[in-house]
């Protein structure tokens, strides 16, 4: 595969970028700082890339460079058949309550943002007849809970923009693949509480990439969450409503 890779500089993303690399696959990075960038294409081809690494500066909080990104990425591999996102942004519920510009730009950032950088994308892989586009979404948009209520909104709200896309492009070549994390140990969950099925980072690397290969459609990560999240969706409101989970 030859992949645009939004977000590969740290946590979840590094590691999903060193497994790709490891695999042989090329990949192009974008992401907010160029320092940053730099750093993460070497490292990249320390682990593996069977090319150079090539970056450009794309802040999900700027949609105005998005094309300019993209074109910049394809015009780098050629030409690209994959698109993954793990960038976005991530605050508790108490700090997204106490600040409501945070609370707005998270709010941008993880739906509408991450939405028209998916449409930009989307429009350059089906002009060249299709292709993978594998977004970070999380188990935390399957149900409205307590510790996510804004978070879990912009999540949600993008699953099903994702599930969507899937239905409206796939018969013109287009493959949507959605990753659902459930809580993995990262600089993302510093400080919070983790549960006894927490993944890591390199386990979950690995699962989001055979699911990119074999083209499925939906992947939780670590797949434990499946289960867990089948639960969650069947339990009534007046049990949802006493529980802190």
């Amino acid at each position: 595969m030859k992949v645009i890779f939004l977000g590969a500089t740290r946590g979840m993303g590094r590691a999903l970028a060193r497994e790709l690399a490891r695999r042989g696959h090329s990949l192009f990075l974008l992401g907010r700082s160029e320092r940053e960038l730099e750093k993460s294409a070497r490292d990249l081809e320390l682990h593996g890339a069977p090319a150079p690494v090539g970056y450009a500066r794309c802040d999900l909080g700027q949609p105005e460079l998005f094309e300019g990104a993209l074109a910049a990425a394809e015009a780098a591999l050629a030409r690209a058949d994959t698109v993954v996102v793990t960038a976005g942004l991530f605050a508790t519920q108490e700090e997204l309550e106490a600040n409501a510009e945070l609370a707005a730009e998270l709010l941008q950032v993880n739906f509408t943002n991450t939405i028209l950088f998916c449409e930009a994308a989307r429009r350059r892989l089906l002009a060249r007849g299709g292709g993978t586009l594998c977004v970070f979404s999380s188990v935390a948009g399957e149900r409205g809970r307590k510790p996510v209520v804004l978070y879990g909104a912009a999540k949600g709200g993008l699953t099903r923009y994702l599930e969507g896309l899937d239905h409206r492009y796939y018969a013109q070549g287009l493959r949507v693949v959605t990753v659902k994390p459930g809580f993995v140990r990262t600089s993302m969950t510093i400080g919070l509480k983790p549960p006894p099925f927490a993944g890591e980072p390199d386990r979950v690397a690995k699962t989001v990439v055979n699911a990119i290969e074999r083209g499925r459609t939906v992947v939780y990560a670590p797949p434990i969450w499946a289960c867990i999240m089948a639960v969650v969706r069947r339990l009534p409101r007046f049990v949802m409503r006493k529980v802190n989970f």
